[in-house]
């Protein structure tokens, strides 16, 4: 069953001639559950066309359906709602509240919801992220791999259908990189949700079921990943 679709996605920078096709007429569709890698070079066009699907950025031309509804067709306060709880994002930066704990940092996009965090999903996502004894600890004790960790959790927290990560292990050593692809890949499995991810790195990307390459702007389906 589809989760997303994209439909002669295009996104143009400037007018002229300084105009850059930052991305061109991307056509392509991702079922639910799986767990897609996207890679290409640096300014090939991976984060413009990840941050249109995520509705941080605006297209110039096409369409972005998720779960059948076409996300800018939709009204900016009906946009900003729909986009906190049905997409989660996990970014290389780690993004975490510095005065906040672990927890709270987790739980933090239901409480901005205006919603009640769910207390036994909590705990079990702590133990998944085997974070349990650090749940009362800030940001700033944590090593960075435990960090990105955290930063997944928050992202899986509000149970959205959708997982976006741009580079989740580029700040990361092989082994906290390979932490975090295998929770990623179960969080794909055991909750169903759909996860694209920017990588640079060829072996994190053939863990991945499917792999896209962007170049230039245009995006190539590569098929299967070969594990």
């Amino acid at each position: 069953m589809e989760l997303l679709n994209i439909q002669d996605l295009c996104k143009t920078y400037g007018v002229g001639e300084a105009a850059v096709q930052a991305l061109k007429s991307a056509t392509f569709s991702v079922p639910k559950g799986e767990f897609l890698a996207v890679v290409g070079e640096s300014g090939s066009g991976k984060s413009t066309l990840l941050n249109m699907i995520g509705a941080l950025d605006t297209p110039t031309s096409g369409k972005v359906y998720i779960d059948g509804r076409d996300i800018f067709a939709m009204k900016d306060d009906e946009l900003t709602v729909f986009r906190r709880r049905n997409i989660g994002f996990v970014f290389q930066s780690f993004n975490l509240i510095p005065e906040l704990t672990v927890e709270q940092n987790i739980a933090f996009p239901v409480l901005l919801d205006r919603r009640k965090p769910d207390g036994a999903y909590l705990d079990e996502l702590l133990t998944v992220l085997s974070l349990t004894e650090r749940r009362r600890h800030l940001p700033g004790q944590l090593s960075g791999g435990q960090q990105q960790r955290v930063a997944i959790g928050r992202a899986l927290f509000t149970r959205p259908s959708l997982i976006l990560a741009d580079e989740p292990t580029g700040n990361l050593d092989s082994e906290n990189s390979r932490e975090v692809i295998t929770i990623l890949k179960k969080a794909s499995g055991a909750y169903e949700q759909t996860i694209i991810m920017i990588t640079h790195n060829q072996s994190i990307a053939r863990s991945a079921d499917r792999i896209l390459r962007v170049s230039d702007g245009v995006v190539t389906d590569l098929g299967r990943a070969e594990g």
